[in-house]
């Protein structure tokens, strides 16, 4: 979601502005176009080596406790135990658990356990960098769709108001999926899309004036 409304607000901002200078429809589309291929490359690029770093970091903590367990054994399995007594477990279950954890995959329950590193959530930097293109790319096709169909004299009203309904679908769908109020979602979605489209406007429009 985050990702479309990306898409969705930074075309259409862009487009409008790029509208109201009183560019031609091929130039407004060619800025769309080029707005679009840049952003989703960008959101890829930023989402990649966040990620990384992040997978990174979760194979420094691996190793260290790779190393721990093989150089400090009883350590580790006393501070495994501790932990889940921290959680509830009494004393005796807790080194049971321990135990058995610790024979089966040491690694794994230490990770899992102590460093919060499971299968499911760890990270994916290529999934994160693609996952995060195609969003951006499926939020940018509103405008970019509504410039092919749009009457020439209207190409500012008709993507403002088309990208200014996708954002409250975006922002109401977003926070629903939260579990937050959907009026509020969608009306901040709402006031922050007008707000960016509203400057960019001005500024076209002032500088095609100009121009």
């Amino acid at each position: 979601m985050l990702g479309a409304n990306d898409g969705t607000i930074s075309v259409a901002s862009l487009v409008v502005g790029i509208a109201a200078s009183g560019a031609s429809v091929n130039n407004i589309m060619l800025s769309g176009l080029a707005a679009t291929v840049a952003g989703a490359v960008s959101m890829a690029a930023g989402e990649y080596v966040s990620v990384q770093s992040q997978l990174d970091t979760e194979r420094a903590d691996l190793a260290k406790e790779r190393y721990e367990l093989a150089t400090d054994p009883h350590g580790e399995l006393a501070e495994l135990a501790q932990i889940y007594r921290q959680r509830g477990l009494d004393p005796e279950l807790a080194q049971q658990v321990a135990e058995q954890l610790t024979a089966h995959d040491a690694l794994e329950a230490h990770a899992r356990d102590e460093l919060g590193i499971t299968e499911t959530l760890r990270a994916r930097p290529i999934q994160a960098a693609l996952t995060s293109a195609l969003c951006f790319l499926v939020g940018a096709l509103v405008p970019l769709l509504t410039i092919a169909v749009a009457p020439k004299g209207s190409i500012t009203e008709i993507v403002t108001c088309t990208a200014l309904g996708a954002l409250v679908l975006l922002g109401g769908l977003s926070a629903y999926a939260g579990g937050a109020s959907i009026k509020r979602g969608a009306v901040r979605m709402l006031f922050w899309g007008a707000l960016a489209m509203g400057l960019t406007a001005v500024v076209g429009r002032s500088f095609g004036a100009a121009v």
